[in-house]
């Protein structure tokens, strides 16, 4: 293919000495001596991978060594379609037990720092004897297959033996972190009807202790059928009674010996709930295969990520986010973890850098809301730490901007950085980066092997080089097996397969380049559709939000009940910015030139700041029906939202246009 004069270059391009160490480069070498075809492109590899599923996923069972652990896998894929396919029909497996077959015993698999700077460091052959030591217990409390166990805990090693544990004995994990509500994590938590709760008895954020104690009691409250608590201490007192449970100290639980021991269980059986946002109705309770979530895993962390034995990884997290999950999952691949609780800021803007350097960090995952703030700082981590170990950088929740792109690339010394996309539903990305693929600003270098990823128009046919839905058009195994509490499965339907049926349309509006890469332009159920153009609105944070003077921005297109259509911007600026004419001029400007005429808003508000989901996403469809008149109360749930008092500024703009209309 031509190159495109028009098209940006790459921010990063790997070298040959990349493209040979790739554990990509090792797996498509494997899978082309196996099925003697040729994978001479990335491009060839994955056409074969969405093509021939059934091969694909047999390699990858064999290639990260699953049948040593299991045996051989028998037949891959009996029956497909969407909802409802069946993987590995033949094997017994347990996410755990493979988990806990990597890793030599002295070497470090979890690393635990707080706020405080105290690093723990947990060896595998500690973290095997803990999970073992705590399976066993959950057995003599009456956990088996099945059941549920859930946590309300902080960040912590901690977090990772109860998963592991859980695992062990085929019952089901969910868990919440501690910023959470009471209420919120009842919304979340109460339908499983969980038995066992661990919990800690607090975190720290921000340079202050914040005891939740008080916050257990009132969770199990509302549990009635939970009756151990596991506490987590950090103070080194004795705890309460807890009325109506029998509550027992974590160090004491795990404490002795025990052999390892592993329910087999089915690949389609249940491994933990994930919950999305809650921001739209009630959270839907995601829940994901042992089978289906380790083989995605080791694709996803150990060919896209090239993670293995010799990597250590950081994501800045939350036992809410699905992004823990992913990470506790890194070590199936051999690799170690840390795991950090406190603020991303505290006690200032270099904290996650410098964590990254201090700790050996080979992959650090973060948010394009913390590369933002730490651009907009001016620091260098490349300049100023030692990131030596470093070899990438990894980000998701939302699309990233080529500028912060371009900065963080440059600021790290050239690393790449790779924007993924994916979510909660499948517990991985449909597309993001490689070790031997080009990375360019603002793109997603390539759809993920095993993903049938295309953009569709509204009558389902492909496109290219314009706007389209994001979709995936075969199966992947660890798409939710069902939703909790969705006894006909009518709610998981309507969430993925109603516009195309049989086919699963995630919610994403999204470009595939000429090259192959992705541009996410953002949810397509908070489309902007002026004029009949239908507008992606992370085009529009990316050219307000590099306005000097601009910290973030929420744009929206409102169709009102006379028929008009009206298309607000709010911002929120730096203590030093005012919006008056000349920033107004600068907004309309950088949108006017970085994207359309057509994208310039009908109206530029300034707020105090911006209400988001638990994860960081803007509230762009609960704030949009708010502004058509909704109730907040019936388009959201607010123990889903970061600060429910930030709804009041939108309220009272909806209350205006109100009036003026009346």
């Amino acid at each position: 293919m031509a190159a495109d004069p028009h098209s940006p270059a790459p921010l990063w391009e790997p070298t040959a000495e990349d493209v040979a160490e790739a554990r990509v480069t090792a797996f498509a070498t494997f899978a082309a001596e196996r099925t003697g075809r040729s994978f001479a492109t990335y491009d060839q590899l994955w056409t074969w991978s969405t093509t021939e599923l059934e091969e694909f996923w047999a390699a990858v069972w064999d290639f990260f060594e699953l049948g040593t652990v299991f045996g051989d896998h028998g037949r891959v894929l009996t029956q497909e379609r969407m909802p409802g396919s069946t993987w590995f029909p033949d094997v017994r497996v347990n996410y755990a037990q493979y988990v806990l077959s990597r890793g030599r015993d002295q070497d470090v698999a979890v690393v635990g720092v707080d706020e405080t700077g105290a690093t723990s460091g947990m060896t595998w052959g500690r973290l095997r004897q803990e999970v073992a030591v705590l399976a066993r217990w959950l057995r003599e409390h009456g956990v088996g297959r099945g059941d549920r166990v859930v946590g309300y805990l902080p960040n912590v090693p901690e977090a990772v033996v109860a998963l592991l544990a859980t695992a062990s004995v085929g019952a089901v994990w969910s868990s919440v972190g501690q910023d959470y509500s009471p209420a919120a994590v009842v919304d979340r938590l109460g339908p499983l009807e969980a038995t066992v709760l661990v919990a800690a008895e607090g975190y720290r954020y921000g340079g202050r202790d914040v005891d939740r104690r008080a916050a257990v009691r009132e969770v199990l409250g509302s549990l009635p059928t939970v009756t151990d608590v596991v506490m987590v201490r950090r103070s080194g007192e004795d705890g309460e009674r807890l009325d109506g449970v029998s509550a027992h100290d974590w160090a004491r639980v795990v404490a002795g010996q025990a052999e390892p021991s592993f329910e087999p269980v089915g690949f389609d059986d249940p491994l933990w709930v994930l919950f999305s946002s809650g921001t739209t109705g009630r959270p839907k309770g995601i829940v994901q295969s042992h089978g289906g979530i380790l083989i995605e895993q080791l694709k996803l962390l150990g060919l896209h990520l090239d993670l293995g034995p010799r990597d250590r990884l950081f994501w800045f997290t939350s036992p809410s986010w699905v992004m823990w999950n992913i990470q506790a999952s890194a070590l199936a691949t051999g690799a170690s973890i840390v795991c950090v609780d406190g603020a991303p800021h505290h006690p200032d803007a270099t904290r996650l850098w410098r964590l990254a350097a201090d700790h050996g960090v080979t992959v650090f995952g973060c948010s394009p809301g913390y590369l933002d703030a730490s651009r907009a700082t001016g620091i260098e981590p490349g300049r100023d730490l030692d990131l030596s170990a470093l070899r990438a950088v990894a980000t998701t929740g939302a699309p990233i901007g080529p500028a912060t792109h371009a900065w963080a690339v440059a600021s790290t010394g050239g690393l790449p950085v790779y924007s993924i996309s994916g979510g909660t539903d499948i517990c991985s990305g449909f597309c993001g980066g490689l070790r031997t693929v080009p990375v360019w600003p603002g793109e997603l270098s390539v759809r993920h092997l095993g993903v049938a990823m295309d953009a569709w128009d509204p009558e389902g046919r492909p496109l290219r080089g314009e706007v389209g839905e994001l979709v995936m058009t075969r199966p992947l195994p660890s798409m939710p097996v069902f939703f909790w509490d969705d006894p006909d499965g009518e709610r998981y339907r309507e969430s993925y397969f109603e516009t195309y049926p049989g086919v699963w349309r995630h919610g994403d509006w999204i470009t595939i380049t000429d090259r192959d890469s992705v541009v996410i332009h953002g949810r397509s159920d908070a489309t902007l559709n002026r004029h009949g153009v239908r507008m992606g609105s992370a085009d529009i944070y990316h050219a307000v939000e590099d306005v000097e003077g601009v910290l973030e921005s929420l744009v929206l297109g409102v169709e009102e009940p006379d028929g008009g259509y009206w298309m607000p911007l709010f911002v929120v600026l730096a203590d030093a910015a005012s919006l008056d004419a000349g920033l107004r001029g600068r907004i309309t400007d950088a949108i006017r030139h970085r994207v359309s005429p057509r994208h310039v808003p009908d109206e530029i508000i300034q707020v105090p700041a911006l209400p988001h989901t638990r994860t960081g996403k803007r509230l762009e469809v609960p704030v949009k029906r708010i502004l058509q008149g909704a109730d907040p109360d019936s388009v959201l749930q607010r123990t889903a939202v970061d600060d429910p008092d930030l709804l009041t500024p939108f309220l009272e703009v909806a209350g205006r246009r109100r009036a003026g209309r009346a």
